[in-house]
């Protein structure tokens, strides 16, 4: 779906909607990808296995899943309307159930673990609340409305820096089985919760004038930083015997997470300045690079080193190897050409020549690369045993 995005700046496909097209894009990458994702690795790590807990989740993974299928066909055919926001509906309601489920059977020993992977169920409910307030904003105010896309704002804000990333964090405290003392891992989570809230003072400064919305995001920005170092801290004890066990593959997708990760932190430091935090939200290049960054980089990244790790994808084929490489190697393409080309508009330079055209070209090794992973794990049903 992402492909033929592209593909509609090139050769433009007829009878496709760009705006539903992207709708149904993004609602897949996140809803369809990355949360499943998760939901497969928090019960398969966190959850105690027995007969009527696993027919539980069962369930509700199939029930989410014809969620997931339903907004795909969905959302390209019709954009926001009946059926659309009937399956998006179903797959919130199936979030909270999950939400229930977890907190219910979850035995986890590890308190940063368990805290970190409890403040992530809360951020991904919290951040249905702006779901929640479309449909006032749309009846009271309008789609043009600041509330309106304030809304749809925090349900991104929360949903990628609440709910996706200190999952992840969870899973990578697990992975690495990080011992912290309880005194410096609450000094980091503290400082971790404080940053995610504050730093949704930028989205909100793109639709609000306000300078206060500047200071409270550059305080956000600072103590995220603050956090990211004891982050990094923390792992750094464990790391040395984690790394030394894995193979090449897992090395390099858990060292390029990592290393986008603290991208991630760079970046936001450069908007603390009030123009840059403009500029952020002005070239469209920039905050499509900024959130293919987190999507691709950092949870995507991850995401796969768990399922390499936890023998779901099969680091011993030389099949996914490669296609992770692919993957990654597509990845690096197309975010140099996004922020080299907002670069090139914000210094009012000339356009990338052929810049579309190289977007598409080198977004098709994002989907090579994917195929070649799915492909080269035929045992799928037996993966997680």
């Amino acid at each position: 779906m992402g492909l033929l995005l592209r593909l509609q700046f090139v050769a433009p496909v007829a009878n496709v909607n760009y705006q539903f097209l992207l709708h149904g894009h993004s609602h897949i990458a996140m809803l369809g990808w990355v949360y499943l994702a998760l939901f497969a690795l928090i019960y398969h790590f966190f959850i105690p296995k027995d007969k009527e807990t696993e027919q539980k989740f069962n369930r509700l993974f199939w029930i989410t899943e014809v969620a997931v299928i339903g907004m795909m066909v969905a959302f390209p055919l019709q954009g926001y309307a009946v059926f659309s926001i009937i399956f998006s509906t179903l797959h919130i309601f199936s979030s909270y159930y999950f939400v229930r489920l977890v907190w219910k059977h979850q035995q986890i020993e590890s308190l940063a673990e368990r805290y970190l992977l409890k403040t992530a169920l809360f951020f991904m409910i919290l951040s249905t609340c702006g779901v929640w307030c479309l449909g006032p904003a749309v009846g009271l105010l309008g789609k043009t409305s600041a509330f309106y896309q304030i809304a749809i704002q925090f349900f991104l804000h929360f949903q990628f820096n609440g709910w996706f990333i200190i999952a992840v964090l969870a899973l990578l405290f697990h992975q690495m089985k990080v011992k912290v003392e309880n005194r410096v891992f609450f000094s980091f989570y503290k400082l971790l919760i404080v940053g995610t809230v504050l730093t949704f003072a930028l989205p909100v400064s793109w639709f609000v004038s306000s300078p206060m919305l500047a200071w409270i995001n550059g305080a956000g920005v600072l103590i995220q930083l603050v956090a990211f170092v004891q982050l990094v801290l923390m792992l750094r004890p464990q790391f040395g015997a984690f790394y030394a066990k894995l193979k090449e593959i897992e090395k390099i997708v858990y060292s390029f997470a990592l290393l986008s990760l603290g991208l991630k932190v760079l970046v936001q430091l450069v908007v603390i300045f009030p123009d840059m935090a403009l500029v952020s939200h002005q070239i469209r290049n920039f905050v499509i690079g900024f959130i293919h960054m987190i999507m691709l980089g950092i949870i995507s990244g991850f995401l796969l080193g768990f399922l390499l790790n936890g023998r779901v994808i099969n680091r011993n084929n030389r099949f996914s190897e490669y296609g992770i490489k692919i993957f990654l190697m597509g990845f690096v393409l197309t975010e140099f050409l996004l922020f080299a080309q907002g670069a090139n508009l914000f210094l009012s330079l000339d356009e990338i020549p052929m810049y579309h055209q190289n977007l598409f070209l080198s977004s098709i090794w994002l989907v090579v690369g994917i195929i070649m992973i799915i492909f080269s794990n035929t045992n799928l049903k037996n993966s997680l045993k």
